[in-house]
């Protein structure tokens, strides 16, 4: 009996010095760290003689694989990206390389309103696909204060601005026309009179029509957060 029990005790132990010899269980070789992107939480990358693990609250960047109209898209559309550049740590592993896809699915829409809100655009980034075809699940979203896509400030100006000055020039028309029908010489009177007229109604009807739609073109690029760890295999375990 003790000595089936000692062959028994050989065969366990040395079947787990087997498999830790050939790296079948996982173990944390390093921490390195990702370039961080604006608005990132973290970049530890652990690296495991396994896999690369990039942490919850990393950012990177990915671009639109075509161009992107909110008012084509509805909730459970997918949304294709390409990383347009290999992405390295700063210790020089290579995490995610050149030509590799991320798969989104759109969750929601919100479309521009009454007065002057913008079409929001709610993605979970749910796939990365590597140039080899293997595939990795994630779980991401767009790294802004509210976690959707829509037009920033500086297109929201712009159109407020050519309301304003569209119908400035509109007014300051207008005014020297009644300038000149009493008396040619009220000309600058007309335009004291017509341009802020003109401007104030510009401004205001800049801000009571609905916002703008969110558009993108194919190659424009956003940044995405982690909101869970993503893991990519660096290779197969070589045990049977």
């Amino acid at each position: 009996m003790k000595r089936i029990l000692t062959i028994f005790l050989l065969m366990f132990f040395g079947m787990s010095a087997f498999a830790a010899d050939c790296g079948c269980d996982e173990q944390i070789q390093s921490y390195e760290h990702m370039f961080c992107e604006k608005g990132a939480v973290s970049n530890l990358v652990a690296i495991t003689n396994l896999r690369n693990i990039i942490c919850k609250g990393n950012a990177f960047k990915v671009a639109f694989s075509c161009q992107f109209k909110s008012e084509c898209v509805k909730a459970g559309d997918r949304v294709n990206f390409d990383v347009p550049q290999a992405i390295y740590t700063q210790e020089g592993t290579l995490i995610i390389p050149a030509c590799s896809k991320v798969v989104a699915t759109v969750t929601r829409v919100e479309k521009q309103r009454v007065p002057n809100k913008n079409a929001r655009v709610y993605l979970n980034f749910e796939c990365l696909v590597l140039p080899d075809g293997s595939m990795f699940a994630m779980s991401a979203r767009p790294c802004t204060k509210d976690s959707s896509l829509k037009e920033d400030g500086w297109h929201t100006a712009g159109k407020l601005t050519a309301y304003t000055l569209g119908l400035g020039i509109v007014g300051a028309g207008a005014g020297t026309g009644f300038a000149f029908i009493p008396n040619p010489a009220k000309l600058g009177v007309g335009y004291a009179i017509g341009i802020p007229v003109g401007t104030t109604v510009g401004l205001i009807t800049g801000l009571i029509t609905p916002g703008l739609k969110y558009h993108a073109k194919k190659g424009e690029t956003i940044t995405i957060m982690l909101c869970d760890d993503l893991a990519v295999s660096k290779q197969s375990c070589p045990c049977p």
